[in-house]
């Protein structure tokens, strides 16, 4: 038996959407707007999660890239993140020249810690960009209260929380941007693939020019650039995995509900939602001391369990950063996540249980 860690739902109405775009020959298009695809996308979008608009871009990476330009972040700025997140979110900091500063976070569901961040803030700080871990929602009524009151923009990395919503409002809506990810094996898929939201007109009218080099008009580079458009044949995949949207996260918390109830009697620390959140359980992360161990048996079993993120951004050799981050280090040292996938079958779910059982307690 296999059971991967995630694994992209696309069917026949994908399929057909795809072979749409290639007999019509309308791959792509440096027009401002985009092409037919990537605007019903878009639309998709922002009516989804309630925002007066939606860009679409090729990467979760490029939309904080974009993102950051968008704001006009530079050399010399500094932009607070945690380190406990994919290393893209460090990364596209770095690329628009500023200096990423690490923060902490939080043990009860790994993200982005007030506290720390407000210790962290210098007079070189220009924004924060708090992520949405593993679906989990980041504190952003604290985390917008200290930006409001320091001067610094919030950008939230909602590349893994597409369908989470705190009191029924959905996440990457409560910062003048939101940034999601349509990587393979996120809750969407566009094969690759990214997109902002926002409720700016300004911002979104900067934003189709960043994507496209900078360009309104033709050859008429305005302000910098690069080319981030997003695909005619990814925004057709993007575009019917919109509508499924709702029963695929239907799916995930049913699969999510079931091994908590399988799993509670376990002496390993579960994930939880809090008040007032919903998460869209896009990976089900458990913590304990003898992860590895676990993992490992588990592998072997066919169960692809996987560690997100054994190795932090700022334990990594190109950051090689001195930084003391006491929870995130817990948290690399001891998070599991187990697949809780649309594809997970209730069968699944029971094997899943029967091998951590035997694992565990052993």
């Amino acid at each position: 038996m296999k059971i991967p860690i995630n694994t992209p739902v696309v069917g026949r109405e994908e399929v057909n959407e795809v072979r749409s775009v290639l007999l019509e020959k309308s791959l792509t298009t440096a027009a401002n707007a985009g092409g037919k695809r990537v605007q019903e996308f878009e639309k998709l979008l922002a009516d989804y999660t309630g925002s007066r608009y939606a860009i679409a871009v090729n990467s979760g990476t490029a939309a904080l890239q974009a993102a950051l330009y968008s704001l006009d972040i530079k050399s010399g700025d500094e932009v607070l993140l945690p380190s406990f997140t994919f290393v893209a979110t460090a990364n596209a900091v770095v690329s628009v020249g500023a200096k990423p500063v690490f923060v902490d976070i939080v043990s009860n569901n790994y993200t982005m810690d007030p506290d720390d961040l407000r210790r962290k803030i210098t007079k070189k700080s220009k924004a924060v960009i708090p992520v949405h871990l593993y679906g989990n929602f980041a504190y952003m009524n604290e985390i917008s209260e200290i930006a409001n009151k320091r001067g610094l923009d919030v950008i939230e990395d909602a590349a893994q929380s597409l369908g989470t919503t705190y009191k029924n409002k959905q996440s990457g809506t409560f910062s003048r941007l939101g940034c999601f990810s349509m990587y393979a094996a996120k809750v969407v898929t566009a094969g690759e693939g990214g997109a902002i939201i926002t409720n700016e007109k300004g911002l979104y009218e900067k934003l189709r020019k960043i994507r496209n080099h900078g360009m309104l008009h033709g050859y008429d580079t305005r302000i910098l650039g690069l080319n981030l458009r997003l695909p005619e044949v990814s925004a057709a995949i993007a575009k019917i995995q919109m509508k499924k949207l709702p029963q695929l996260l239907k799916k995930r918390e049913k699969n999510a509900r079931v091994l908590t109830e399988l799993l509670d009697d376990l002496n390993i620390i579960l994930p939880i939602e809090r008040t007032g959140v919903k998460v869209n359980w896009y990976l089900y992360t458990i913590s304990t001391k003898n992860r590895d161990k676990l993992a490992k048996q588990l592998n072997e079993k066919g169960i692809g369990a996987t560690a997100y993120y054994s190795i932090p951004a700022h334990k990594t050799p190109f950051y090689n950063g001195k930084t003391k981050l006491p929870i995130t280090e817990w948290a690399a040292s001891t998070v599991l996540s187990i697949p809780v996938h649309p594809l997970v079958t209730e069968d699944n779910l029971h094997y899943i249980s029967k091998i951590m059982h035997q694992a565990v307690r052993k």
